[in-house]
């Protein structure tokens, strides 16, 4: 399972926004800039990411983007669902449809459900405030979870 550029490229949009959260809004171009990416595919980014309440934009001279709720409010978890879905390693790890692949006892979608659950913990539990000041702190307290269950 692979993330695409366009989940990875739209946490690290985001990351800018954290680093930048209580000042004035971030334009595109500079987003761009600092993370040396398109600012064409970053306008297509953060349209979805409004339109779910993670960001606002801001019109005018002084405008840009600016996150709609504090860095340690916003996961990975969050923006990834908004660019990329759900994050499967193989369709039958969908609990909302049937198996397709196999059956319900079947014990590799069993294998396929863990490792999706497994992913959801970790970012799920990374915020936006995580990356910009300590994710080691935070990969921490996920693997000390997973330890305990």
């Amino acid at each position: 399972m692979k993330i695409s550029t366009r989940g990875h490229y739209g946490v690290l949009a985001m990351t800018v926004l954290a680093e930048r959260y209580g000042e004035q809004p971030v334009t595109i171009r500079e987003i761009a800039e600092a993370k040396e990416l398109s600012s064409n595919y970053l306008e297509q980014l953060l349209a979805p990411l409004r339109r779910a309440g993670l960001v606002r934009s801001v019109r005018g001279p002084q405008g840009g983007y600016r996150l709609a709720r504090a860095p340690e409010n916003i996961t990975v978890g969050d923006i990834l669902q908004v660019l990329e879905g759900p994050l499967l390693p193989v369709e039958c790890a969908d609990e909302t449809i049937s198996p397709g692949c196999c059956d319900e006892d079947c014990p590799l979608r069993q294998v396929w459900i863990a490792m999706r659950d497994r992913m959801e913990e970790v970012i799920d539990a990374v915020s936006l405030r995580d990356l910009t000041e300590d994710v080691g702190s935070a990969l921490g307290r996920v693997d000390r979870a997973l330890r305990e269950d």
